[in-house]
């Protein structure tokens, strides 16, 4: 059985990372930034970077998926049933292109197979407060603080266009004169955050470093909950250590090989958006993902992630993808009884 729980691990770090990679990444390629493989190989190795660095924060998140959900004793039993119903589902929103969020998946499928396997066991409380709450007020925050910094950032970016527009307009002119441009060019101005001015070029690396503090963030937050179910039934000889980087491989082909069904979907049927809006929108991922993990709260970054891009367009509501955004509602909602349920039946069929 503790070989079985070993693939289950590697599946569902696998599906992880086909589904969560992404999520860093898709406002690079959803803004033209760069292309959709680049934006994944990127997304991968900071994830990477982020799934090594959680053996040296992982604690807090480890305890809660440990025994802060269930505190009895795990089997192999309860262990493989839990990574079944996580399993299920992450792999089924995948290839149904829905981001979801693995950590509601698992603690749904700690529920559904701990109500069987030792119900007294089952910590409502701190279920509440460790995993409810930070959801809810995650998701808030993160539209409002992406709202706010997308304003500012849009603010920002058309004082520097009004103050390059003089000058370029001036060289426009002249060149209209001298016949090196054509004359309707004097009447045309970039805009600095998307051309290859000294703006857009900043913009452009803000977006890509606060795209790779996202991913980042993502795997402190999400290895140490792989890793943790995983240990209820280590295979003989094989530290919780030489585990979390098997998670980590797994989680890097997983982005690379499947990652691009949720990057179409969550760069580009949200909203359309641009350089400015994609770097505040990843910039809320990154600081509040980040600070999750570093805290042991288990902030969802599909939540975050998807919410903050929703903020990038600002108080115009109408340049949002209504049906994208009911899809994405009705998965997050269905995420944990789907969990629990697979989970519940497996522990019957395994016990």
């Amino acid at each position: 059985m503790e070989y079985a729980v070993l693939v289950l691990v590697l599946i569902l770090a696998f599906a992880n990372g086909a589904n969560d990679v992404p999520k860093g990444v898709a406002t690079l390629a959803g803004c033209g930034v760069t292309k959709v493989r680049t934006a994944l190989i990127w997304g991968t190795a900071t994830t990477v970077a982020g799934c090594l660095l959680s053996l040296q924060f992982s604690g807090k998140m480890t305890a809660l998926f440990s025994k802060g959900v269930v505190s009895a004793d795990p089997t192999p039993a309860f262990a493989a049933s839990v990574l079944i119903g996580t399993v299920a589902w992450v792999v089924l929103a995948t290839v149904l292109k829905l981001p979801v969020s693995t950590t509601h998946a698992l603690v749904g499928a700690l529920l559904g197979a701990g109500a069987l396997f030792a119900s007294s066991a089952v910590q409502w409380t701190s279920l509440l407060t460790k995993v409810v709450q930070p959801l809810l007020v995650s998701i808030l925050v993160a539209f409002a603080v992406s709202a706010i910094l997308a304003r500012i950032a849009r603010a920002i970016a058309t004082r520097a266009a009004a103050r390059t527009s003089v000058p370029e307009r001036e060289e426009a002119l002249i060149g209209a004169h001298d016949g090196r441009v054509e004359p309707d060019a004097a009447n045309e101005v970039g805009d600095p955050a998307e051309s290859g001015s000294r703006g857009g070029r900043g913009i452009s690396a803000a977006h890509w470093l606060t795209s790779g503090l996202t991913g980042m963030a993502r795997g402190m937050n999400d290895t140490p909950k792989i890793v943790a179910i995983g240990s209820f039934a280590m295979v003989s000889g094989m530290t919780t250590n030489v585990l979390a980087v098997c998670v980590t491989m797994a989680m890097g082909v997983g982005g690379l090989l499947v990652g691009s069904r949720i990057v179409d979907r969550l760069g580009r049927d949200v909203v359309k958006m641009n350089h400015v809006e994609g770097f505040t929108a990843n910039l809320t991922t990154a600081v509040l993902v980040g600070a999750g993990a570093s805290q042991g709260l288990p902030m969802a970054t599909t939540h975050v992630s998807a919410s903050a891009i929703a903020a990038s367009a600002g108080g115009d509501l109408s340049r949002l993808k209504g049906k994208t955004l009911r899809d994405f509602a009705l998965a997050w909602i269905v995420t944990p009884p789907f969990a629990a349920a697979v989970a519940a039946g497996a522990y019957l069929v395994l016990a």
